[in-house]
């Protein structure tokens, strides 16, 4: 019995291809989870990002986010033959799940990072109003 998961897929793509190419060649390789019985739910294309560091000497790259629903295995033969093609620069498969689970522990530190900063400057004040006290 095979079984059947929500992924999401993150895709990186080389700049130099055509904006408008880029759904064209995502629909090629996505016919690896369609043929395995997969759906593809949703496919997201942000486009023209700059990079967070240089990937392959490139400062920027197109991205794409992909949800869809299939097996592992199909999922992991797609995640291997985007790997194999040289117009993509990274990418990312997650189970849905995980990818929720990466969102909300992020948000959750971003949340105790604010409540840190927003208690500094009230440590600060009641150090200084000690300070002129003594």
């Amino acid at each position: 019995m095979t079984h059947i998961h929500q992924y999401e897929l993150m895709v990186i793509l080389n700049p130099e291809i055509d904006e408008r190419q880029v759904a064209p060649n995502l629909d090629k390789f996505l016919k690896v989870i369609t043929n395995a019985d997969g759906s593809i739910d949703n496919v997201d294309i942000w486009g023209r990002r700059r990079l967070a560091y240089e990937i392959q000497k490139k400062t920027e790259g197109i991205y794409a986010v992909v949800n869809f629903t299939s097996t592992s295995e199909a999922a992991q033969e797609l995640d291997r033959q985007l790997k194999l093609n040289e117009s993509i620069m990274r990418t990312k498969v997650l189970r849905a799940e995980e990818a929720q689970a990466m969102v909300a522990a992020e948000k959750k530190r971003a949340d105790e990072k604010a409540a840190r900063k927003a208690a500094a400057p009230a440590r600060a004040s009641r150090r200084e109003s000690a300070e002129a006290k003594a």
